[in-house]
């Protein structure tokens, strides 16, 4: 079968497209038959060996991915030959097949695309546990959401919508201010600037800040996020694609009544191997009702995988990348 390989730590350009065996399930595992991938930050960072998680060379690049169940392993008993399934695994995505845990995989309604769900995973689950479990949300709550265009960003957009929530979107140009509207929200205002333009909306303050973001080489987003809390208020960090990590001056979240709360879905997952089933559980009535469903900014053919993978970099998505690996069942 055809999978996109990393054969050397050089940057999306050195990834290859190869002829591998097929896999096999083992206990607890499912194969899909799968249609599309979706094309995540992590798999940038994968490709310069920049991300925590080191798989040994050669290995198949791809963290989530939406198909068709073909086998299942031994233990598997929630799924079966013909499901259609959203799977997120550590790699393997971008192939023709893949092997992936059972617990990592899930069924889809009936109204959700295969090309939709590819789209999924990470960043729904990621927004779900940011919001709901970490950040504790409730509805008539608001959230200020950095990135709000992106991958991440539009879902993040999309659950606190769904909760209930009254959403900002931070972004950088008008243009993007437009799609994080047509999904929702209610207000979206340019990153330059952001703060004094939030306090405006809101005097007292947003109840939680969800960036993905950090900070950018010139500047301190993250401080001026603090500012932007209400009493009570917490700050969310879910990574670091500006690529600085920020500094938390401690005596600022003491005096201000304010908290900052770190977002590691893929750690909580590894310590609790229902998570998924539960968060999917969670979200499954805003799915049907077609409230979660993600800003497709470009599909590329699996070989345009290295293109795929760079359009991360352009900080020009709106939205999910994917990769078509065949067409939709």
């Amino acid at each position: 079968m055809k999978a996109v390989q990393v054969t050397v730590l050089d940057g999306p350009e050195s990834i290859q497209v190869a002829d591998v065996e097929a896999p096999a399930p083992g206990a607890g595992e499912v194969l899909i038959d799968v249609a599309y991938a979706g094309v995540t930050f992590p798999e940038l960072l994968q490709t310069r060996g920049l991300y925590q998680v080191k798989h040994p060379l050669p290995f198949t690049l791809g963290s989530e991915a939406a198909g068709v169940v073909t086998a299942v392993g031994a233990d598997v008993t929630d799924l079966a030959v013909g499901d259609r399934v959203a799977t997120i695994a550590g790699k393997g995505a971008y192939a023709e097949a893949m092997v992936a845990p059972a617990n990592a995989t899930v069924k889809l309604p009936d109204s959700v695309s295969l090309s939709a769900a590819a789209g999924m995973p990470m960043n729904l689950l990621t927004a779900d546990f940011a919001l709901r479990v970490r950040g504790r949300l409730e509805a008539g709550q608001t959230v200020l959401v950095h990135g709000a265009a992106g991958g991440l960003g539009t879902a993040l957009v999309q659950v606190a919508v769904a909760m209930g929530a009254t959403v900002v979107g931070v972004v950088s140009t008008e243009e993007k201010a437009e799609t994080v509207k047509s999904l929702g929200a209610q207000h979206a205002v340019l990153s330059e600037g952001f703060k004094d333009a939030v306090k405006e909306l809101f005097p007292a303050g947003v109840d939680l800040v969800a960036d993905p973001v950090g900070n950018p080489e010139d500047g301190d987003r993250f401080t001026d996020s603090l500012r932007c809390l209400a009493r009570f208020g917490t700050a969310l960090v879910l990574g670091f694609t500006a690529g600085q990590i920020p500094q938390v001056k401690v005596n600022r979240l003491l005096l201000n009544n304010v908290g900052v709360a770190g977002v590691g879905w893929g750690a909580a997952f590894a310590q609790d191997p229902g998570l998924i089933a539960s968060q999917w559980e969670a979200l499954h009535e805003h799915l049907v009702a077609g409230k979660l469903d993600p800003v497709i900014h470009a599909t590329f053919p699996l070989e345009e995988a290295a293109e795929a993978i760079k359009q991360l970099e352009t900080r020009a998505v709106r939205g999910k990348v994917l990769l078509q690996v065949k067409a939709e069942v």
